[in-house]
């Protein structure tokens, strides 16, 4: 994506989450001007942290002593939980020189565990404020450390290129000389030579998944950029795969919901469904009645009717699954559904 583009995601994110983003950029593309734009247009105070240039102490605060008991003091940066909403930069991440600057730091670029504040070792950062994280690529071309898959996991990665028109607006803007903008609109490839491919550890993790869908949930991103976002999560092929299942709504597995609440709509698709999406619609049953056990008349007369449709084997391990959760094995052991689970039910105790 561009500075333009990423200043929309960013604008996004830093609103409606409290994920961190991580703009990961060549020299001078503009990834700090970007988020300092960013910041004035939704009104959010900035302060930015050259983590090259600090030490533990300066992020953590001098200790002091008080009776028995140690503290730590406020270091001066720290946004007060008084102040303006604020965005905290932590500007060159990975040019951290000492080891031990880098584990206290990633404490606070990882996001908050529910119901609890973004923390830096004895402080806790209001609500208001939040922290975003910029470096250059490790590719070899930066004096720069390699982060460790367990911080990378913690951001949502955006991965910035240059981009003349991009860069011609700006410049537009901000009236820099004429001779400059004429040369480089006939010579656009001179405007920056783009490095080695960004590449770093993005996979897909069970945090990765939740940051995806707390983004799904909570922002809207123009079509083109969705997919780079999540692709700066769980990796591009993951993204990609997600982004066409989302489109391809007729071959989508019916989900718990529709199964126990809408069955008479979906009864004909479900029959006719493949064994492997049949596979993903049992999942999140499973899933669905573990978290939820309780069901109406309604809903158990429909699983069951559900349960009828599947074939043998499926049957037999679905069956299995729901005997494990006790709300709905009393439901479905009911004498009116023999017919159709006593046959699974005979033949898991026949293995017992």
């Amino acid at each position: 994506m561009n500075i333009e583009q990423m200043k929309i995601v960013i604008k996004e994110i830093i609103t409606k989450t409290d994920l961190t983003p991580c703009v990961v950029g060549h020299r001078g593309v503009g990834k700090s001007a970007g988020i300092i734009q960013a910041c004035r247009e939704i009104e959010r105070r900035y302060v930015s942290l050259r983590l090259g240039q600090m030490e533990v102490g300066d992020l953590v605060g001098i200790p002091y002593r008080d009776g028995e008991i140690m503290y730590w003091s406020r270091p001066s940066w720290w946004p007060g939980d008084d102040e303006p909403p604020t965005v905290v930069h932590c500007d060159e991440l990975n040019r951290a020189q000492q080891e031990d600057t880098l584990q206290a730091i990633f404490q606070f670029v990882e996001p908050p565990a529910e119901g609890l504040f973004r923390s830096l070792h004895t402080h806790h950062l209001s609500k208001r404020h939040k922290v975003i994280v910029s470096i250059n690529p490790p590719d070899g071309t930066y004096q720069v450390a390699t982060l460790d898959r367990a911080l990378i996991d913690r951001m949502v990665m955006l991965f910035v290129e240059t981009d003349y028109s991009c860069w011609a607006r700006y410049a537009a803007e901000r009236k820099l000389s004429g001779d400059v903008r004429r040369f480089l609109a006939g010579n656009s490839g001179m405007l920056a030579r783009q490095g080695a491919p960004m590449e770093l550890q993005v996979e897909p993790t069970e945090r990765g998944w939740e940051m995806v869908s707390v983004l799904k949930r909570n922002c809207r991103f123009p079509g083109d950029l969705e997919m780079e976002v999540y692709a700066g999560i769980v990796g591009k092929e993951a993204a990609i795969t997600f982004m066409r299942w989302l489109a391809d709504r007729k071959g989508r597995p019916l989900t718990a919901a529709e199964i126990l609440n809408d069955w008479p709509q979906v009864a004909g698709q479900a029959e006719k469904q493949r064994d492997d999406v049949q596979a993903a619609t049992i999942n999140d049953l499973t899933a669905t009645l573990q978290a939820s056990p309780t069901l109406t008349p309604d809903q158990e007369s429909h699983l069951v009717a559900y349960i009828s449709v599947l074939p043998r084997d499926l049957r037999f391990g679905f069956v299995k699954s729901l005997l494990k959760i006790p709300e709905v094995a009393l439901g479905i052991a009911q004498d009116k559904y023999d017919s159709v689970v006593f046959d699974a039910i005979r033949i898991i105790s026949r293995e017992a």
